[in-house]
């Protein structure tokens, strides 16, 4: 791979390995909290044979479009967790070992833990060969048989008190890439990445969720690169390429680019919505590992552990182990960095790029207008905001306050909510304007039982006119 395609994947890797070890370990970081006895939530691909009992998926399918310019060669790279099951010996007086429930050190607390092995599998081929009939003999398959390792327990002094046993149960996979050609005036390539987990379920193996996990791959998802060309965005494709783009069919992922912004090479195809080009805080003091974390919370509760809860923690796991040493050894001017950051105001005070002086900020504090019935949040309501209008037309109709609606999303804006809300009823309750000059529905469900609650508080759903089709019917 040449090294400009590999220095975008290693920024990518930064953002992939938030993927990779969402929700690893859960807060507390004890492998005895109960929040860590039910673990892997998030690109998990068992073996066909445990989807109906598990709920889970055995294969992933990543669709997209490429403009292959001066390429003329894919570059991919599968990524996932295999699990390992854990298991403490304690050393005999007469040289045997006995499994026990945990092993008690000055430093840490040894338990048992399913540990996540990262594996990788690499596709390095040319469109020509992915295209048509060919493409079938360039699938890419892995087997990753059964193993146990063995790793010594010591002391301060160096000798064995027990050791720690690692199970991998195997594990077989198959990569599926696929390219081909669309009609139109641009040169465009829709690709598409299946990958397959195909293991062969063992005799007498259980069906419980627990046992299929062994054979499972984790945190699936994939690093796409494409050196010389560019991969079009699928959440806000140019305006020609929306039709293909929404004909691409994703399955339990979502593809978006990554690196700095502007670039368009490499492409992160991640089991957990991303925005395009997604980037780690610069305010993180490294990675926490648990789902939906907010780093200053996790950090203060973490900080909060008692000395025998932080040796469980650092004895369950070496990235629960690196938390709690990240904690206590995090500096308090790193500490106050959590407390928050506001990203995306421009600073309205001073000079402005050309030398000239700016006027002073103005007071940016919203009046709320006291009672139900109005927005939260209202640039209507302040003095120096664009005057909003009472009513917009949409498709020949004018809505207004009242007026109801059909929630209709686009993909470019929508959000996971906006997902589960397409194609719902919904009142306007008002027609609202932001700082940017833009027009926005305040908007109820009709069927949400929190409705009365929300009109109460002023807390709506908000949507741009283009995002709304009017009940015709009952427009007025």
């Amino acid at each position: 791979m040449s090294n400009p395609l590999e220095n975008r994947f290693e920024q990518a890797r930064t953002i992939a390995d938030a993927v990779l070890f969402e929700g690893y370990v859960l807060y507390p970081y004890r492998a005895s909290a109960a929040k860590n006895q039910l673990r892997w939530q998030f690109g998990v691909l068992v073996p066909p044979a445990w989807t109906a009992t598990t709920g889970e998926h055995s294969v992933q399918r990543t669709e997209c479009l490429l403009e292959p310019r001066d390429g003329d060669r894919l570059h991919a790279e599968l990524r996932f967790l295999h699990v390992r099951r854990r298991t403490v010996e304690r050393l005999d007086a007469d040289g045997g070992y006995t499994e026990v429930p945990e092993l008690d050190l000055p430093d840490r607390v040894l338990v048992p833990w399913d540990e996540g092995h990262e594996e990788r599998v690499l596709i390095h081929e040319t469109f020509a060969e992915l295209m048509g009939d060919q493409a079938a003999s360039h699938a890419v398959r892995f087997d990753l048989p059964d193993a146990v390792e063995y790793e010594p327990v010591t002391d301060a002094e160096g000798r064995t008190l027990g050791r720690l046993v690692r199970r991998r149960r195997r594990l077989t996979g198959e990569l599926r890439p696929r390219v081909e050609e669309l009609p139109g005036p641009y040169r465009v390539l829709r690709l598409t990445v299946s990958v397959h987990n195909t293991t062969a379920a063992p005799e007498q193996a259980g069906t419980d969720r627990e046992t299929a996990l062994a054979h499972s791959l984790i945190g699936t998802h994939l690093l796409l690169g494409v050196p010389g060309g560019r991969f079009l965005s699928l959440t806000d494709p140019p305006e020609w390429a929306r039709p293909a783009a929404a004909s691409c069919q994703n399955e339990h992922t979502w593809p978006v680019l990554a690196g700095a912004p502007g670039a368009d090479d490499v492409m992160l195809s991640s089991p957990i919505i991303l925005e395009d080009h997604p980037a780690v805080a610069e305010e993180s003091p490294g990675p926490l590992y648990d789902a939906t974390e907010i780093d200053e919370i996790l950090s203060l509760r973490t900080a909060a552990l008692t000395e025998r809860e932080k040796r469980e923690a650092r004895g369950t796991d070496a990235r629960a182990a690196g938390v709690i040493d990240l904690v206590d050894d995090m500096p308090e001017a790193v500490r106050e960095r959590l407390h928050g950051a506001i990203r995306g105001l421009r600073e309205i005070t001073g000079d402005d790029p050309a030398g000239e002086p700016l006027p002073p900020a103005p007071d940016t504090g919203l009046s709320l207008p006291e009672g139900p019935g109005h927005p939260w949040w209202d640039p209507a309501q302040d003095a120096g905001a664009t005057e909003v209008p009472g009513v917009v037309v949409i498709d020949g109709e004018t809505v207004r306050a009242g007026s109801r609606v059909r929630l209709t999303p686009g993909a470019r804006r929508s959000d996971a909510q906006d997902a589960f809300l397409y194609g719902r009823h919904a009142t306007v309750e008002a027609v609202v304007g932001d700082l940017d000059g833009e027009t926005h529905l305040a908007v109820v469900v009709d069927d949400d039982p929190g409705t009365d609650v929300r009109r109460a508080q002023g807390r709506f759903l908000y949507f741009k006119p283009d995002e709304v089709a009017p009940l015709k019917e009952e427009a007025t």
